[in-house]
């Protein structure tokens, strides 16, 4: 008897469990939530501006992206020799970069939307989610994201544009060659430069 209404408590609470709660567990919906709010930042993006479509962003880039995770990736092994400071500035500059390039990017409507396959494709503990935009002209746009889970709650921590080229790899690259000729004082600079230009844009 004491199994029975343990289980049908179990049963109650998952019905009850609040819905981001639930989607923090589950790779699929918390993509499908992005989209959500991208989707509809496309559709107003006239009306909010880049500045606006910035601050309508930022909070669901900032639940969906592990953007930590993502900064230290994309610095590579010259992170673990930086100063906390540095770390901090690094961190804050690649977010802002992150957002302002989805606010210009997705800089209007014309009828497209996203696919995302049901079913995410296990890699070791990670998992990536499939997914599609599609427009009406053109050929689709493959955009697959690999997720990990810290503590239950998935975050995106890379993107392969075409289905197969890694963001974070091109970033790395990319900041190495900085941070070989300047050091973290100029890829900080760097970054802080491109997000202030992205949204100098209309």
């Amino acid at each position: 008897m004491i199994a029975v209404r343990l289980i049908v408590l179990a049963a109650i609470m998952l019905l009850w469990m609040p819905q981001s709660f639930a989607q923090a567990g589950d790779p699929i919906a918390r993509v499908k939530t992005f989209y959500s709010t991208l989707l509809d930042t496309m559709k107003e993006a006239k009306r909010l501006g880049i500045e606006g479509r910035y601050k309508k962003l930022a909070p669901v880039i900032t639940d969906t992206f592990d953007l930590p995770a993502m900064t230290r990736i994309a610095v590579g092994p010259t992170w673990t020799s930086l100063t906390p400071e540095q770390q901090a500035a690094l961190t804050s500059a690649f977010s802002r970069m992150t957002i302002a390039t989805y606010a210009s990017r997705f800089d209007g409507y014309d009828g497209e939307r996203f696919e995302v396959d049901p079913k995410p494709v296990e890699r070791g503990a990670d998992r990536i989610v499939n997914t599609r935009l599609i427009q009406n002209t053109g050929a689709p746009v493959v955009l697959n994201y690999l997720m990990r889970s810290s503590g239950g709650d998935w975050k995106i921590v890379d993107v392969y544009l075409n289905g197969t080229i890694s963001e974070l790899a091109t970033r790395r690259s990319e900041f190495a060659a900085i941070l070989k000729s300047g050091g973290a004082d100029a890829l900080i600079k760097t970054l802080r430069a491109r997000s202030d230009k992205l949204l100098a844009g209309s």
